[in-house]
């Protein structure tokens, strides 16, 4: 499970030798210090930064390490967009699955590259809602799944009794094996909330990632919901500071225009207010949101009719 910034299925992210940013991913706890994350689960190598150890630091989680810290300090000063888009996003997926376990009465949810348990997550809020709530993580990113599992023993982060939270290791663009390993925990008979925050980016080809949502959308049925939430051209410090990461990193994350991301909608109708700079979406406070052209990502929710 993992968001951008982080690994999102694909890869874990070791920035360039040399760089200010590869020196921090490289830190080591010292002697005197202890790792926020406590003792990590055994075989996982945390001298290093992972970024999706990084996004739970930017989320204000727990369950980073030493160098992760250190990356997402470094990251923070040289892309602050990164940081503001993982918040904005976290922010938009809290009210969606509110929306979704409430109003929309969903009770199975798939959630796509949903990062490391960090406090807001779906299954957490959904069950909040709606004890009976399912919920499936999809993701590829081994360490992320060892974190999340060692994690989910913990009774605050656990399923409900009458819930079920379980994880499906498949890669996105694999949707045979997605669907294959979520049939196992959802009846997909019955809607499904698709949540898909921050990953599509990932996926260069535009072309390919609209297929990739249709052919997922397609195989639930009526009365199911979209929610996408995506990093955003538009903004020139923010498109040039992406260009600069992009350049450095080895999995790199393609910003897409407003309309662009409202067409992965198509076919599906659009919950008010549309697909807006996620402070906008059904804010908590009235006239809540940036304006749009200092806005980091955007998102929407839709129901497939």
């Amino acid at each position: 499970m993992s968001r951008p910034g982080q690994s999102n299925g694909l890869t874990a992210v070791k920035p360039p030798a040399g760089s200010e940013l590869h020196s921090a991913a490289a830190a080591v706890p010292g002697p005197a210090g202890r790792d926020p994350g406590g003792p990590p689960p055994p075989g996982l190598d945390v001298s290093t930064a992972h970024p999706a150890r990084v996004w739970n630091y930017w989320l204000g989680g727990r369950d980073y390490f030493a160098a992760d810290r250190a990356a997402g300090e470094q990251m923070s000063r040289e892309f602050p967009h990164l940081a503001q888009t993982a918040r904005a996003e976290r922010a938009f997926l809290v009210r969606a699955v509110r929306f979704l376990a409430g109003p929309a009465r969903i009770r199975q949810f798939l959630d796509i590259g949903a990062g490391l348990p960090a406090g807001g997550n779906t299954h957490e809020i959904a069950q909040r809602i709606a004890p009976d709530s399912r919920i499936v993580y999809a993701d590829n990113d081994p360490a992320v799944l060892v974190h999340a599992r060692a994690l989910l023993q913990n009774p605050i982060l656990a399923s409900t009794p009458e819930g079920v939270v379980s994880y499906v290791d498949a890669d996105l663009r694999d949707v045979t094996a997605v669907l294959a390993g979520t049939a196992r925990t959802l009846d997909l008979g019955q809607p499904v909330a698709l949540i898909m925050l921050g990953i599509l980016g990932h996926l260069d080809d535009y072309g390919a990632a609209r297929s990739i949502t249709s052919q997922l959308m397609d195989a639930l049925p009526a009365g199911s919901y979209l929610a996408i939430a995506d990093g955003v051209a538009g903004s020139g410090p923010v498109d040039d500071a992406q260009q600069r990461y992009n350049g450095a990193a080895p999995v790199p994350y393609h910003l897409r225009r407003p309309d662009q991301l409202a067409s992965f909608f198509d076919g599906l109708d659009l919950i008010e207010p549309g697909v807006v700079p996620c402070p906008q979406w059904k804010p908590d406070t009235a006239g809540a949101g940036a304006p749009p052209d200092e806005a980091a990502a955007y998102c929407g929710v839709a129901r497939k009719p």
